[in-house]
């Protein structure tokens, strides 16, 4: 916001006993072939109960639900030992880190931009019941923003009960074509500062700034805000929008009414709270005008 001075779980492959045939013995008769039947019936049910893969056998903590489960223990398509022959000895335990918590990339924002812009298309109905104000919404090219989605997000601001409308002097219309009282242009770092520079203020590729009918809003304060307001940045746009048209309208800054008490929009919030909560509109709910001592 600117002023018009510078505007992982642990799992450990585990081989199960060899389910090997016992070899027949000379002498033993017909029982020990009988036992031994037994002994290879025993072992492919105890496979097929297991639910173990290819009929190893082979148990594992925690695998016998359907084949994803079983994907995730590392034992979907393994084959076992062959029969009769002696398993490997099991290898060290393995330890899988759960998957960390996705962090949002900070957008790439561009320093400079080609200083034309888009026009987002459509229009508004009129809010408000005072003198109509008609604007328009801009974005500059080449930057990854949709002009429409702008456009809604400041008409929502410009149509609250809380906002400017509130003071009864002042409606507003978004138009695209046609003339227009003032103009919303969402522009690069450096765009912002070569147009508000014109006018001699130094935004310094950080803040914002009204100059003449053109409300400048930086690129990196609409998609990051400011630290107070870094999990709040849609609320923080609002402020951004209050802010600047209300130098089109005519007020100048203000200061922190006391500790504890709402910052006024038009205080400079980007430069320090001094004790002031957040606060992004410029009236309350019942729709009394927050404000505070002015300072130049």
């Amino acid at each position: 916001m600117t002023t018009r001075t510078a505007r992982s779980s642990r799992g450990r492959r585990r081989n199960g006993p060899s389910h090997a045939v016992p070899h027949g013995r000379k002498g033993r008769g017909p029982v020990w072939g009988a036992v031994a039947a037994l002994a290879v019936l025993g072992a492919a049910g105890f496979a097929a109960l297991d639910g173990s893969p290819s009929g190893t056998g082979a148990a594992h903590a925690g695998t016998r639900g359907g084949p994803t489960e079983r994907a995730r223990s590392g034992l979907l398509g393994a084959t076992g030992p062959a029969r009769g022959t002696r398993s490997p000895s099991p290898g060290p335990a393995t330890t899988s880190a759960s998957p960390s918590p996705r962090i949002s990339p900070t957008p790439e924002i561009p320093a400079k931009g080609p200083g034309t812009f888009v026009t987002a298309a459509g229009g508004s109905t009129r809010v408000g019941s005072g003198t109509l104000l008609r604007y328009r919404v801009d974005v500059e090219n080449g930057i990854d923003l949709s002009a429409a989605d702008v456009a809604r997000q400041v008409e929502r601001i410009l149509a609250d009960r809380r906002g400017w409308t509130a003071d009864g002097r002042s409606a507003f219309e978004r138009v695209s074509s046609g003339p227009t009282d003032f103009v919303v242009r969402v522009a690069t770092p450096g765009t912002v500062d070569r147009i508000c520079g014109r006018y001699g203020l130094d935004t310094g590729g950080e803040v914002n700034c009204n100059v003449a009918d053109q409300v400048m809003v930086n690129l990196r304060r609409w998609l990051l805000a400011t630290p107070v307001y870094a999990r709040r940045v849609k609320e923080y746009r609002a402020l951004i929008i209050n802010h600047e048209v209300g130098h089109f309208l005519g007020h100048g800054h203000v200061g922190c009414p006391g500790a504890g008490r709402p910052a006024p929009v038009m205080m400079q919030q980007i430069k320090g709270m001094h004790g002031c909560l957040p606060n992004v509109w410029p009236y309350d709910e019942k729709g009394r005008y927050l404000t505070g001592p002015a300072v130049s």
